[in-house]
Order: C-alpha cells, then structure tokens, then sequence
C-alpha cells in the first residue's frame, strides 16, 4: 500500500472493491425482506408485533451503534473493527437463515444490525485515509455512494430471485460466503489505521448516544406508522432529554465520543445537514413509488423491483458527473445544481395519475435518484475530509446515523401526509351504496382497499379499486409537490450557507479554527493541514 500522500494505485483501488464487498451487503439487508414476508409467515409464524420487530430491530440497531462503532474504530482500528463486524455479519446471517422461530430471527437480525453497525463507518474511514488524494478521494466517495443506493435497490430483486428458488432463509444465507471472502482479503489488502492518541473510551457517552438515538428514530417510526399517539412522543421527548445530556457530556469530557470542535466546522454540520434532507427526500418517496408500481399498475412484487432497478443507471452516471464537476466549482454550487434535479424529478412526479405511461413515473424517479445519488459523494466528502484522519471514523458515523435520521423522518413525514391526502379524496370519490364498514377498511392503506374491493360485487369493487388508486396517486402528486419545495429550498440554502466551505472555491477546515480554542483531533487535523504527517497507521506487506 501507497505509505506516503499521493496518488493512490492498483492496490488502492482494489481495495476500495474489497471495501464495496459489505458495503453492499449492509445496505441490501435493509430492503432484502421485502418479498420473504409471505414465506417466514407461514413457516415461523409470528404475531404482527414479531413481524414488525423482524423488519425494524436491523435499522434500529444499526442507527444506535454507528456513533459508538465509529468511535471504537477510530481507538482499536478500521480494519480490526471491520473485521469484527464481517464474523458479526457472517455468523448473524448464518442464525438468521435457520432461524426456527420468531425470537431466535429478531435476535439475528438485531446481531446484524451490531454487524452493519462496525462495517459501514469502518469502510467510510478507511476510504478517508487510503485515498489521501482529494481528486482521487472524490472518485472514491463516488463509487461508495453508489454502491450504497444501489444496494438498497439490488436487494429486494435478489430476493425475490432467490425466493422462486430456494427457501426464505436463502435471503440471509448469501451473505455468508462473502464474509468468509472479506475474511481473507481484507488483512491482504486493507491498511489498518487508527488515532495515535486515542484517550480512554468514554462508556458513558456511548450509552448516552443510544438512549439519545434508539427512541427519536423508534418514535418517528411510530409516528408515521400508527399517526399521534402517546407512547412514540414521549420516546421522541425523552431521547431529546438524552440528547441534551449527551452534548453535555461531550462539552465536559476529556475524551468525547464526539469532538464538538468539528460541529463548528461548516463542512461538518452542513455536510450532515443536507445529507439529511437528501436521505429525508430519497428514502421517505421510496415507498410511493413501490405501491404506485404494485397497486395501481398491478405489477408483481418481483416486477416491480425489476422495474425499480432502472434508475440504478442514472445514480452511477450522477455521482461521476458530480464528482466530476467538483473538481472545477465550488462543492456548494454542484450540490445546489444535484438538489435542482431532485427537485425536477418530484414536479414531473407531480403529472403522473393512475392511468399514466410507465415511463412517466421511472423518468421521474430516475431524476430524483440521480440527484440524490450526486449529492451524495459531495456531502460525504466535506463532512470526512474536515475530520483530521484518526476521527475519521466518527465523523463517518455521525453522517451515516444524520442519514438514518434522515431516511426515518422523511417516512414518517411523507408517509403521513400521503396517507392524509388518500383519505380525504378517497372519502370523497367513492362509488355510492358502498357499506360504511368496508369505506373504512379501505381508509386504511390502498392496499386494504384492494382486499375490500375482492369482496364486493364487481361493479362496486371496481369502482372502489378506481377510486383508491386516484386518491393515492393524488397523495402521490402531494408528496412530490412538498418534496420539491423542500428540494429546491435546499437548492437556494446550500449556495448562501456552504459556498466556500469545500471545493476549489476554499476550505473550511480545522486550520480556521483558533489555536486556543482547537481541541485534540481537530488540533492535529490542523496540523496536517500545515503539512505533518497524521501517524496512525500500518500496512499490510503486499
């Protein structure tokens, strides 16, 4: 491996492919469950809080330990970490395939979750120190956002795949023998880095971050499943008390989970913020697009993942012109231009209706996924390349858990206002003589509504099947509406807060920062900006 700064060669960049290896894994395994519904509940059948917990304890867990794993990587090392969470990873998905009840698979996917958990910040941060140059970083970044969107996409079409085949654990089991790869290659060809100083490991911050994180992003979840409701606002509340004390315990501590120094740093926080709102906007119209696809062009849950795939050209296109165009405008400039097409994207979703052209709706989704695919790069680059190297790994974590907040709101938030917007046209469209009871099933969700309409006499099933697929389709138009406006507001907020924070236009790194008010990491990370070297690392002899 290349031991001095400068360009980075073969073996550089075939690390960056063993790095893609779980990359890809981690991010599947959000969306992999997708089609595996119907078989694991005939096969281990669990009540309908089981389900829930089966799909939601792997992001949950996820989301909680990043801060804490990436702070534990950037002390024991980015590849020791890694390494960890591939034997997590593999032997999760190993008890997860042959998972003979409900409880025994919760608890696999939880220990997935803890896997994800050490491999996704450790595959960031080793990026940050492998590439040390910035044209060849950004290329690098691209690459990594890229395979993380489309990992997502890829793993509900694996799925089913795998599903016309084998049985339901075959989702589970595929990522085992990869494991097992990453287990031989990454000491072959993965430097390992860590912080030369590290200072002890504060416990208390870690619990502080969970108990912080763990009830925002469950309540949220709540919020957008179930609508108001006690239980998910007092959890929203008492993780924000937690947060409070968390910032406290960070200002005060000798050793932080997170050095506060970098939250100052306008190519931190605002690289955080706004991969936030592209996650808000990404993750949160996701499930529109899947539903328009299935229920109102009645497509196969296989063919809809299918057709799903196809914006999957336009991410990788998007984050090379971005990176691209980074290297000669200011970052600012090119993510204002990224948010621009997102927000094009959702206005065209605004002209689609229930009897529209397929290809109105994937011209659509395409454009907002490109956009949001060619922030991406961008705004992971400003937030690790602020952090001095041996915080990289924190600084990771802290943008991937602002993604999951991100991703968890934007459900929530999009989600319900959907829903509000089906109901209310619903209400008011459907067909006469239809019984009070089955109108309010099919309040519910459109796809209530398609089991309400089997059961009534043609004519009126017909017609309340029309009338559900154009009220959802209107709070379809909606949501893209709103999306767009928050989009195209970014747009404008990026250019006035961000421009000169990264990119040829300036930097707004630790070297800004007053010498008396620097503290450790960012100290050293101003250091290197004046030419030193960071330390911290040793490579593997290849």
């Amino acid at each position: 491996m290349t031991t001095v700064p400068g360009l980075a060669g073969r073996k550089e960049w075939l690390a960056l492919v063993v790095l893609a290896l779980p990359l890809l894994l981690v991010s599947m395994d959000i969306s992999i469950l997708f089609f595996a519904v119907p078989a694991i509940n005939a096969d281990l059948s669990p009540t309908s809080t089981q389900l829930l917990w089966i799909f939601d304890i792997y992001a949950f867990v996820l989301a909680g330990l990043l801060l804490t794993m990436g702070s534990l990587g950037d002390r024991v090392g980015r590849r020791a970490l890694l390494m960890v969470g591939t034997v997590f990873f593999g032997g999760a998905s190993l008890m997860a395939a042959y998972a003979t009840g409900a409880g025994m698979l919760i608890g696999a996917r939880a220990l997935l979750g803890v896997g994800g958990a050490c491999l996704l910040p450790s595959t960031l941060s080793l990026i940050r120190s492998i590439f040390t140059d910035q044209a060849q970083r950004a290329k690098a970044l691209g690459i990594w956002s890229a395979v993380l969107i489309s990992g997502v996409s890829v793993g509900p079409v694996l799925s089913g795949v795998l599903l016309e085949f084998f049985w339901w654990g075959s989702v589970f089991l595929v990522n085992a023998p990869v494991m097992v790869l990453l287990l031989v290659l990454a000491p072959r060809m993965l430097p390992e880095f860590k912080d030369p100083r590290p200072g002890p490991f504060d416990a208390l911050s870690c619990v502080l971050s969970l108990g912080a994180i763990l009830p925002v992003i469950y309540g949220i979840k709540e919020l957008g499943a179930h609508g108001t409701d006690v239980r998910p606002i007092v959890a929203i509340a008492a993780g924000l008390v937690v947060g409070c004390l968390f910032v406290l315990r960070q200002r005060t501590s000798r050793a932080p989970l997170l050095d506060m120094e970098l939250m100052r740093l306008r190519a931190f926080h605002g690289g955080v913020g706004f991969a936030m709102i592209s996650s808000w906007a990404m993750i949160g119209f996701a499930i529109f697009t899947t539903q328009y696809l299935q229920s109102v062009k009645g497509m196969s849950a296989l063919e809809a993942a299918l057709w799903s795939l196809t914006p999957a050209i336009g991410i990788f296109l998007a984050t090379g012109l971005s990176t691209a165009l980074a290297q000669r405008l200011d970052h600012a400039f090119v993510v204002a231009g990224s948010f621009t097409l997102t927000a094009a994207g959702f206005l065209f979703l605004t002209q689609v209706r229930a009897d529209s052209p397929l290809w109105m709706v994937l011209v659509g989704a395409g454009g907002l996924s490109a956009g949001v695919a060619a922030t991406m790069p961008l705004l992971t680059g400003m937030v690790v390349g602020s952090a001095p190297p041996e915080r990289a790994g924190v600084a990771s974590a802290t943008l991937q858990t602002g993604q999951e907040l991100g991703g968890a709101v934007g459900l929530a938030t999009l989600g319900t206002l959907g829903g509000a917007v089906y109901r209310d046209n619903l209400d008011e469209s459907v067909p006469e003589g239809l019984p009070a009871q089955a109108l309010d099933a099919a309040r519910e969700t459109l796809a209530a509504a398609e089991l309400v309409a089997g059961q009534l006499p043609d004519a009126l099933g017909r017609g309340l099947l029309a009338a559900a697929r154009d009220a959802f389709t209107d709070g379809l138009n909606t949501v893209a509406l709103t999306a767009a406006g928050v989009l195209l507001s970014a747009a404008v907020l990026v250019v006035l807060l961000m421009r000169g924070a990264a990119g040829p236009a300036g930097a707004d790194t630790a070297a800004r920062i007053p010498a008396g008010r620097r503290s450790g990491a960012v100290a050293v990370a101003a250091a290197e900006n004046d030419g030193s070297d960071s330390g911290g690392r040793s490579h593997p002899g290849v």
